[in-house]
């Protein structure tokens, strides 16, 4: 347990560095972008003196050390500022529709997870066979198309031609649920197809190297059938792998999310970002990047617990991983 402790706080030790890091490269990049903050807001004609008040009260002027730790000292007590736009408050926006976004990763999270495991095992108990042959082609042809791609085909047969889903907009949780779940299930399997395809192909490797084992090869000499030895000694050892490609693949949801967003019309955190970036309200694309960045870094430490707490060996000081 001690072990276990002084593993997981020096990864949090590394989840904070890497947090602070993101928050400067952010900053600094955003603050590189030419273009005056001002003139955005008083148009390309507004007199110099009404600009420079507009710097002024916004803290432009300001050195960049200070404007970083004041937009830093924001991100820790959660006051994200307001919009140069509209000035309303950051935080409840992204609020909003971080729960949007939320929504659509987690059920593409669990579309990927049901596609994936049967698909990945599958291909790997007939590997050898035309079964396992087209289970792994069809894996590789998914995986080659982008998921806006993806999202444009869905809509094309499943809302146009079958007519079975709506091709776009949301209807929210507690207006309808049942309206929520069909507007939201095509820009999820959008992303989960993709992602399943990519997470078959390390399922499809991990069963195989459970497979060649020798615990399992006992099992099925002791008159294990073949599924159920998987199910019952198998498990374990390819979840580990499951479980790191599945942190990744969410994180790469998160970026997805931002594209299919716009193609479905989904009022989420993606396209909160595009818009304003098309409207250069800086503090809201800084803030936006740097909740995304912080999901990401969350998620991929929140693995490397999940992983710790599945293989004990990596536990232990000293023994390779």
């Amino acid at each position: 347990m001690r072990h276990l402790v002084r593993t997981i706080g020096s990864r949090l030790i590394g989840l904070v560095i890497s947090l602070l890091v993101a928050s400067l490269a952010i900053f600094a990049l955003l603050s590189l972008l030419p273009g005056d903050v001002a003139q955005v807001i008083l148009g390309t004609n507004a007199d110099p003196a009404a600009a420079d008040a507009v710097r002024h009260q916004l803290g432009l002027d300001q050195p960049f050390p200070v404007r970083y730790g004041r937009w830093l000292a924001g991100l820790v007590t959660g006051d994200l500022g307001s919009s140069v736009l509209s000035g309303q408050a950051i935080g409840p926006q992204i609020a909003s529709r971080l729960a949007v976004t939320g929504w659509l990763v987690l059920l593409s999270v669990v579309l990927a997870l049901v596609l994936c495991v049967p698909a990945g095992v599958h291909a790997a108990v007939h590997r050898r066979d035309a079964q396992g042959f087209a289970s792994s082609a069809l894996a590789q042809m998914l995986m080659s198309i982008p998921a806006f791609l993806a999202g444009i085909l869905l809509i094309w047969i499943l809302a146009i031609q079958l007519r079975w889903l709506p091709a776009g907009a949301y209807v929210p949780l507690t207006e309808d649920p049942l309206e929520w779940l069909r507007h939201l299930i095509l820009p999820a399997l959008a992303l989960a197809l993709v992602q399943a395809a990519v997470m078959s192909r390390y399922v499809r490797a991990a069963v195989i190297d459970v497979l060649a084992d020798d615990y399992l090869r006992t099992a099925r000499a002791a008159g294990w059938p073949l599924w159920g030895a998987l199910r019952r000694h198998g498990t374990r050892n390819a979840s580990l792998s499951l479980v790191t490609v599945l942190a990744l693949q969410i994180s790469g949801m998160l970026v997805g999310a931002i594209v299919v967003e716009e193609v479905f019309v989904v009022p989420g955190l993606g396209s909160f970002l595009l818009d304003a970036v098309s409207q250069r309200d800086l503090p809201v694309v800084a803030d936006v990047v740097m909740v995304i960045v912080a999901l990401v870094l969350v998620i991929s430490f929140l693995a490397d617990v999940l992983i710790v707490a599945l293989d004990p060996r990596l536990r232990v000081p000293g023994r390779p991983s």
